[in-house]
């Protein structure tokens, strides 16, 4: 899987400060927001909130997935979040989450969506990488470590 396609610096933020899910899924829709200038904020906010509604994406080991499909979107687009402080966001391990890996699917790409799904949750099954991302110094460091774990695991 290569993130390189999907996520984009201005979407890649580290030691965020929240301290509730629906203030860091608004705060995921606002920077989606500026990938996806023809969405209005709340619409991407309604379609995460949405997808929680039927249950937590929140995986355990402290990692989100928060997820939504959009008829307005034409290709994946990916918002990274590592909080300062992990949330409550009702995982399914209870224990709080701080890393958020946001993913917007066009409606209509059902496969796509499950690829994508599942290629972030083996990235971030990696302790190794988890580790690193939580220790991390500036958004810029966090863009070029997931990049660069993206294409190694694509190089497998």
């Amino acid at each position: 899987m290569n993130l390189s396609s999907m996520l984009s610096k201005d979407c890649t933020k580290s030691a965020v400060l929240f301290n509730s899910k629906k203030r860091i899924l608004e705060y995921v829709a606002e920077l989606a927001h500026k990938q996806l200038p023809q969405l209005p904020e709340s619409t991407i906010f309604e379609a995460l909130m949405a997808r929680e509604k039927l249950g937590s994406t929140g995986i355990g080991g402290g990692i989100a997935i928060p997820h939504g499909k959009l008829k307005d979107v034409t290709s994946p687009v990916l918002v990274f979040v590592v909080s300062q402080d992990a949330i409550q966001f009702d995982a399914i391990d209870n224990q709080a989450v701080d890393i958020f890996c946001a993913i917007l699917i066009p409606e209509n790409q059902c496969q796509t969506h499950l690829t994508t799904l599942a290629g972030i949750a083996r990235l971030l099954s990696q302790k190794d990488l988890t580790r690193k991302i939580r220790h991390i110094g500036s958004d810029q460091e966090l863009y070029q470590l997931l990049l660069t774990h993206s294409e190694l695991a694509a190089s497998k």
